[in-house]
């Protein structure tokens, strides 16, 4: 078995060009040294969508999608990362070359594809029984039927039926050379006692689970018995391929119209996908009956950032259900609820009403959460103070899990009008909650650090207990905004706070940026002769080394880490481009020099033309090299496999602001390339004097702590003031060395 050799891929990611790439699907024009169009991903009148062609990068400066060739393929045609890179690779007849997997991954490769390979048969056994077997048309077929689902709608969502004998699928599969043993690991089999082997879906319509990407990985089964033998449904197991918090039943066939609306509508059960879809609502999903989870509300959120959930009218299942709504919150997303007439689900909707009956519901009853769950939980408990305060609070709760400062505010703004309470009482409540819950947090990550210390024990077999510092740099890489009270930890020398990730962001965010955007740039001009350029990425590792700085938030030391890496690779793939880039240079100079020759008149032209040449050709030369440098890193990472660096990379390296023709054509303006010898260093000073303020903001607290708590303690007051004093003069300094207008970097040997 085989995976897609590094060489392909990398031939891929320079052949790829991404103006040609979108012009497959946007009508592009051009606009200065970019490209401009409507956005494929969501409707507008005016464009919004710029193709970078020097950078390789585009994007929609109002939904925010886009990024490399492979990721505009995968967004765009929904394809996973391998099918983008193929798709590409066909595109520009590029060769796939593979090399041979490890022991290892043949093993996992092949016990997942077994499983999907036998998935895969079921799935056209059930949709041939339905169609061409007795029982199949006149059980599974009519059932269907009889709850209004059409053929087109069979097809679509490839339903199916399971004949009601003990091993009619087992026979079948065996018949094939498939092993019992992934009949049994997919659950399309099970296992009795006696060690006899049956058809676990026996007697039952099938409705089949797909990825995004379209692979069948489970199966749901209702039984059509009327008596009471067995459960209604049927699901299949978890196993290598199937991790059921992470599917949504409908994502597959709902997915387009989902990007195209920028909105996803969730149900609950299969037959309201289908008769939704059916209806013409087609971006509709469902958690196939289970507690919403994190990774299903994530899945969503790769699509959208808006979700409608609809309920029937049975309250006490509504308020069951309203912890999905905190969950989906808690992720950023943008939450409308809305609830159908009494007696009516999903399904029984959209079969009584027609497609723009629908429409016309949905637009007008969704309403925000606060709004929808403020009625729901109030209702009954207006002469009951006691409740209705138990109430208010669990809205509270509610908004201190939303992520987005702003977003909060004007909840409890709005939250604050509608319960007629006073804004800074809610106010005041939701920061207590928010540090009720960082605490919560914490307290999970320092049992879960014990545990781990407890399974290693130290050279004296005494269990090593986790403390408060090393659990503070676990924290979340995304939480609440810092309230006006935050908690410290102090540990050793070094005092961190537990929102520390939140303060340092935006500090650590530029320096990235800086190494993700220009890392292979020089960032000293003056290089000795044998010596290579000092470059951006080599004086930020070396700055950040010196003073053992990491970054605080996860995803951001992953980044970096990532690019750290690149510099492996940068050598022979610079020779390469610059060999390249001369042969390109010398066949220029070579055809210029012939049509100079049957072209000038005197040796005098002849000697000027070739002088010109020679600007142009190497000036030509001198920006391609640049260019190659100055985008290296961001093309990597913008096409990489991993889907959180790849989007944190797009975020980095787009600019929506640039000057005007005009602007640039009366007056030199210095770019960033242009000042990196300033700008880099002046992003270290900056990220250290942030760590700086944060451990001055902490040593404060203990003061103050020691004070109230032992006031006597005149040893710990001491040492703890000259600590402070010792920082104090650090930021004396630092504010010295950034009010100077030139920074400059100090090369390390």
């Amino acid at each position: 078995m085989h995976k897609i050799d590094q060489e392909t891929v990398r031939k891929i990611l320079d052949t790829a060009d991404i103006v040609d790439v979108v012009s497959d699907f946007v009508a592009l024009k051009r606009r200065g040294a970019n490209y401009i169009g409507l956005c494929p991903f969501h409707n507008e009148r005016t464009p919004s969508f710029s193709v970078s062609k020097s950078k390789g990068i585009c994007k929609c400066f109002s939904c925010g999608k886009g990024g490399s060739p492979v990721n505009f393929i995968m967004l765009h045609e929904q394809m996973t990362y391998n099918e983008a890179l193929r798709y590409l690779a066909k595109k520009y007849n590029i060769e796939i070359k593979e090399h041979e997997m490890t022991e290892r991954e043949r093993q996992e490769a092949t016990e997942r594809e077994s499983m999907l390979a036998i998935n895969e048969f079921a799935l056209l056994h059930f949709e041939n029984n339905i169609a061409n077997t007795d029982d199949g048309r006149n059980i599974g077929l009519a059932y269907f039927r009889e709850r209004g689902i059409n053929d087109a709608m069979i097809r679509k969502f490839r339903l199916g039926y399971a004949i009601d004998r003990r091993d009619d699928l087992l026979s079948a599969a065996r018949s094939r050379g498939y092993k019992d043993k992934y009949l049994i690991e997919t659950g399309l089999v099970g296992k009795t006692e006696r060690g006899e082997l049956y058809d676990r879906f026996r007697g039952r319509v099938i409705y089949p689970v797909f990825t995004i990407s379209g692979k069948v990985v489970a199966f749901g089964g209702r039984t059509l018995r009327t008596d009471k033998v067995g459960g209604k449904y049927v699901n299949s197991p978890e196993s290598t391929v199937y991790r059921k918090s992470y599917e949504l039943y409908g994502l597959y066939q709902a997915k387009p119209a989902i990007v195209k609306k920028d909105q996803c509508i969730l149900v609950e059960g299969y037959m309201d996908v289908i008769s939704m879809f059916q209806n013409g609502v087609e971006n509709v999903v469902a958690s196939s009956g289970t507690s919403l989870t994190e990774g299903q509300i994530r899945l969503i959120h790769r699509f959208t950032d808006n979700i409608v959930v609809i309920y029937d009218s049975d309250a006490a299942g509504i308020k069951a259900s309203l912890r999905g709504i905190d969950m989906l919150l808690a992720e950023g997303m943008n939450v409308k609820v809305l609830s159908l007439p009494d007696g009516e689900d999903p399904d029984s909707f959209a079969q009584s009403h027609s497609a723009t009956e629908i429409e016309e519901y949905l637009a007008r009853h969704q309403v925000d959460f606060i709004k929808f769950k403020t009625g729901i939980l109030l209702d009954g408990v207006d002469n009951d103070p006691i409740r209705r305060s138990k109430v208010i609070s669990d809205i509270v709760r509610s908004i201190a899990v939303i992520p987005n400062e702003i977003s909060r505010t004007l909840y409890i703004k709005e939250c604050a009008y509608s319960l007629n309470v006073d804004e800074l009482v809610l106010k005041n409540e939701v920061a207590k909650c928010i540090v009720s819950l960082r605490e919560q947090e914490y307290k999970k990550r320092l049992q879960e650090a014990n545990r781990a210390a407890v399974a290693t024990r130290d050279t004296d077999s005494r269990p090593q207990q986790a403390d408060a510092s090393t659990v503070a740099q676990q924290q979340p890489e995304e939480t609440p905004a810092a309230v006006d009270t935050p908690e410290y930890h102090v540990s050793g020398d070094i005092a961190t706070t537990r929102d520390e990730a939140s303060l340092l962001e935006p500090f650590e965010r530029q320096v990235l940026r800086y190494v993700v955007k220009y890392g292979m740039m020089p960032i000293d001009d003056q290089v000795q002769d044998g010596e290579p350029p000092y470059r951006v990425i080599d004086f930020v590792r070396e700055e950040l080394d010196s003073d053992s700085i990491t970054f605080k938030n996860g995803n951001y030391a992953h980044l970096l880490e990532m690019a750290v890496r690149l510099c492996d690779s940068w050598p022979a793939d610079e020779e390469s481009n610059r060999a390249r880039y001369l042969a390109e240079r010398d066949r220029e100079w070579t055809d210029g020099l012939a049509e100079i020759k049957s072209q000038a008149d005197t040796l005098a032209d002849i000697t000027a033309r070739e002088q010109q040449l020679k600007s142009r050709c190497d000036e030509r030369y001198a920006r391609k090299t640049e260019e190659y440098a100055m985008n290296y890193i961001e093309r990597i990472l913008s096409s990489s496999p991993d889907d959180s660096a790849r989007q944190l990379t797009i975020e980095l390296v787009t600019d929506r602001h640039t000057l005007s023709k005009i602007h640039t054509k009366f007056a030199h303006v210095e770019e960033e390339k242009d000042i990196l010898k300033r700008l880099v260093p002046r992003a270290i000073y900056e990220l250290r004097n942030a760590i700086l303020q944060n451990s001055i903001r902490s040593v404060a607290e203990e003061i103050k702590l020691v004070y109230s708590q032992t006031p006597d303690d005149m040893e710990k007051i001491g040492h703890l003031m000259m600590r402070m004093a010792k920082m104090k003069q650090l930021e004396s300094e630092f504010a010295k060395i950034m009010g100077d207008r030139v920074v400059m970097p100090v090369k390390r040997r």
